[in-house]
């Protein structure tokens, strides 16, 4: 099988941090001039939609070549419009990826149908996947109704044709009217080029895409299920982006979003909630918390949501102390304000004062997504904590600050040797970290303290700072 290769990720030529790998590897891509007059335009966007478990998120994978969207043997794993870049042929475009489509769906279902409805909308070009293995039915036909009131062109995949014997099956597919189907395998690839060679054959023309240095700041939503980070999205974007409801762990995939908050253009990924013990979760759950890591670690900063209204829990302190430990800038958002009394407000200030204290660095802001109360306040605090993720001090500075800190509170002496400070140095920013070149090993409570006087003098608001000791090796050793 021929695969295509997926495309670039748009922020993967940010240059925010100096002395980052994400700036050296921009520094080593070359960007494309462009020619004069030329306008570049957005890559044409085809949308894979069909009725539940036909395979929709399995030929997804396929077509990218690895293994990115959450598939499970169950119905209704997909729920979100997610995107992906993907190349074939030397034609980029971007596939949606969409939640299974049902006529008389209720509740979750519907939501999801309607997320389904609008990738169909906004698409250039629609990819329904239909089970050879079962034939047309009625929700088959129900959705070549919904393609043909889009007008839209359309590439019909007779999906689950896994050997010559089944592509009878598929030929039956003629009756749906939507031209010839393209007998295809998802798991196993058979037919899959000759189907993606049909699908570019349908898009629109576009000229050649420019990439361009810099883009919109990369912000995470992350938090335990079922405390609003959907809702979040939906209310920063001003549309139902994401699907919400009252079940926890609806979201499954990281849903990504160019937003405007306050002037500024950020891309929101609303991500799964992270439940307590990852490693006993089974089936998509495991996988869409894979995910959730993943978005964390290719974040710039993380919105931590927590539920206002219930008491602060481990797992909400285990997330603070993940997205710490990533490097990324912070900022804590405490939801569903609007169900808080006097009382809650009362016993959550003790709550932060007894646990989050730790944490004091990171900007706090109470919302309400439901209701957008102080939403438009998240702007504010996402610079402050980038500003404080790619502070950089020089080096006379801080051996300045170091030498009036050492000699104000010198290290203890420690089996009658005090070690001390020879020289200091920022090693790179994103997050800010210090290396302290030392004539021995140093108390992890001097190195706390070193952190917190930094952050008084510096500020570094919103970003975890990390020190590191390498004490010189005595004589002789190696």
């Amino acid at each position: 099988m021929r695969r295509g290769r997926v495309g670039r990720d748009p922020d993967a030529h940010r240059v925010g941090c100096a002395g980052s790998q994400e700036q050296e590897n921009a520094m080593t891509d070359e960007v494309q001039p462009q020619a004069e007059g030329e306008q570049a335009l957005p890559r044409p966007v085809v949308a894979v939609v069909g009725r539940p478990n036909v395979g929709k998120s399995t030929l997804v994978n396929r077509i990218l070549g690895r293994r990115e969207a959450v598939v499970q043997d169950t119905p209704g794993v997909t729920r979100d419009r997610v995107s992906y870049d993907a190349e074939w042929a030397g034609r980029e475009f971007v596939l949606v990826d969409t939640g299974g489509w049902a006529s008389d769906a209720t509740g979750l279902a519907a939501r999801i149908a309607e997320q389904a409805e609008l990738a169909i909308s906004t698409a250039d070009a629609v990819l329904l996947v239909v089970d050879a293995t079962v034939g047309t039915t009625d929700e088959d036909e129900a959705v070549v109704q919904v393609l043909r009131r889009s007008r839209k062109p359309v590439v019909l995949a007779a999906n689950k044709v896994d050997d010559v014997r089944t592509e009878a099956e598929a030929a039956t597919m003629w009756n749906l009217g939507l031209g010839e189907p393209h007998p295809v395998s998802a798991m196993h690839g058979r037919g899959s080029g000759d189907l993606l060679d049909a699908l570019v054959a349908v898009l629109p023309e576009r000229a050649t895409t420019v990439e361009e240095v810099g883009g919109p700041r990369r912000v995470a939503i992350v938090g335990k299920p079922n405390v609003g980070k959907s809702s979040l999205l939906n209310r920063l974007v001003g549309q139902d982006r994401s699907v919400v409801s009252d079940m926890s762990g609806t979201t499954v995939d990281p849903v990504d979003e160019l937003v405007p908050v306050a002037g500024t253009v950020y891309r929101f990924v609303d991500t799964a909630g992270l439940r307590k013990r990852v490693k006993e979760a089974s089936g998509h759950e495991y996988y869409a918390s894979l995910r959730t890591q993943a978005a964390i670690e290719r974040a710039e900063v993380c919105v931590v949501v927590i539920d206002a209204a219930e008491s602060i829990s481990d797992q909400d302190l285990r997330i603070l102390t993940m997205v710490e430990e990533a490097g990324r800038a912070m900022v804590i958002a405490y939801n569903k304000w609007d169900l808080t009394d006097e009382e809650r407000r009362r016993y959550l200030e003790r709550e932060i004062e007894r646990d989050v204290q730790a944490y004091a660095w990171a900007p706090r802001v109470n919302i309400s997504a439901l209701s957008g109360r102080n939403v438009d306040r998240l702007s504010k605090a996402i610079e402050t904590s980038l500003a404080g993720w790619e502070t950089r001090i020089s080096t006379g500075k801080l051996n300045a600050f170091l030498g009036r800190l050492a000699a104000a509170h010198p290290h203890p002496v420690r089996g009658g040797k005090q070690p001390r400070i020879l020289f200091g140095t920022q090693a790179h920013n994103c997050p800010p970290t210090f290396a302290l070149f030392t004539s021995g090993q140093m108390d992890q409570g001097y190195v706390r303290f070193i952190e917190r006087r930094l952050r008084e003098d510096f500020g570094f608001e919103g970003t975890p700072v990390q020190v590191e000791v390498r004490a010189r090796e005595k004589r002789g050793k190696k």
